[in-house]
């Protein structure tokens, strides 16, 4: 890529497998970071999280990439390793948390080569504490973390959410503090340790109602689609589909009970005002129900957004895509595979009024794609590369 970007001149060493570590330097390598993935060598064509190589899941997380095969079991490929971390400017891992330190990888152990760098962790469950070391995924988290005893209908059981929620979520939360350890470089000129944990990320997605227990004791349920404090909003079946409105707020219920020729509900004593809708919440949604069930898609959608009520589909993937205002905002960003041809990945959703957004990524790289053109950069040959391969260091 030629367009000049935010994260441009940075240095980034992934050392990251799975979901929630390439989230984090995903977000730097798209942005413009020289990120090199290092891989061992001879690695498996399917991770520990069933993604195939070539298949959609790892070709969208390890884009903008170049690929360095290396064993740092060995004392030639630890050796390799630290080479490139005395100018890097990140370190990202997302081992179990004793892991790095077995390997000789620590922030420690790279800091006294590099004080300026900046060393990225995500585990479990954090880096110390009674459960260090234990082994964490998305769904463990999901459930640790209560998202499961909130989601899905009332009585149903716990259900997850139907994404990675806090892989993703503790990738986005490391990016955004290894960025915020960067500009603090800037000012102290020292690097520094910044990390995250998926169970953390889950509590701290759980926003208002982690608040609703922390500050009332309340202890959230299942609510199903209907907001969990609110009245008005909800999925709502029609004549011929399904449709997700929100009609909270007194200016939008009016207009909503204007749109949906209800307005008696606006007199109705029962759902008057605010509070009296949040105590006959059932009641309500039962009435809603019942009016919006006489009528097709369609129709709802276009009354609600002329009178300006929140309204949408309840779209499929594939229509998600299909639809006019994603074409428009470009999501669907393309990439040129030397091996799989044309493919398009989920592009960025941040925009900065200086910088173009990348319209054009480079591929997932194969493994140990670039492995000779990183070497030949920290000044090996071709006979010491040759070396290297015959003891299995890269």
């Amino acid at each position: 890529m030629t367009t000049r970007l935010p994260l441009n001149g940075f240095k980034v060493l992934d050392l990251t497998a799975h979901r929630a570590g390439p989230t984090a330097v995903r977000q730097l390598a798209d942005w413009g970071a020289d990120v090199i993935k290092i891989e061992a060598p001879g690695g498996p064509e399917v991770d520990a999280t069933g993604s195939r190589r070539s298949g959609p899941d790892f070709q969208n997380l390890h884009r903008n990439k170049r690929s360095l095969s290396l064993n740092l079991k060995t004392p030639e490929g630890l050796k390799i390793f630290f080479d490139l971390a005395k100018t890097a400017d990140v370190v990202v891992e997302n081992f179990r948390s004793t892991v790095k330190h077995k390997l000789g990888v620590d922030y420690e152990a790279v800091k006294k080569i590099n004080p300026r760098v900046v060393y990225g962790s995500i585990s479990g469950f954090g880096q110390d504490g009674p459960y260090e070391g234990r082994a964490g995924v998305d769904q463990i988290a999901q459930g640790m973390g209560g998202l499961m005893s909130i989601t899905g209908h009332a009585g149903g059981g716990p259900v997850r959410v139907g994404i990675a929620i806090n892989d993703t979520s503790a990738g986005l939360l490391l990016a955004n503090a290894i960025v915020l350890a960067l500009l603090d470089r800037e000012r102290t000129g020292e690097g520094q340790w910044v990390s995250t944990s998926l169970i953390e990320a889950q509590i701290y997605m759980l926003d208002f109602q982690a608040a609703r227990y922390l500050i009332k004791g309340e202890v959230p349920g299942q609510e199903g689609n209907s907001h969990p404090t609110g009245a008005g909003t909800n999925m709502f079946e029609t004549a011929d589909g399904h449709i997700n409105i929100a009609a909270a707020g007194e200016l939008v219920w009016a207009r909503f009970c204007r749109a949906a020729e209800a307005e008696e509900l606006l007199t109705d004593p029962d759902y008057a005002t605010p509070g009296a809708r949040i105590d006959n919440r059932k009641a309500l949604g039962a009435r809603l129900a019942e009016i919006i069930r006489r009528r097709p898609s369609e129709h709802w959608l276009k009354a609600m957004d002329k009178a300006g009520v929140p309204c949408g589909p309840i779209n499929t993937i594939d229509k998600v895509f299909a639809d006019p205002q994603v074409q428009h905002l470009g999501i669907a960003t393309p990439i040129d595979h030397p091996k799989y041809g044309p493919q398009k990945v989920v592009g960025q959703p941040i925009h900065l009024s200086r910088y173009p957004q990348p319209k054009k990524l480079r591929h997932t790289p194969e493994p140990g794609e670039h492995t000779d053109e990183i070497l030949k950069g920290l000044g090996y040959d071709e006979t010491a590369i040759a070396g290297l391969r015959a003891k299995r260091a890269v």
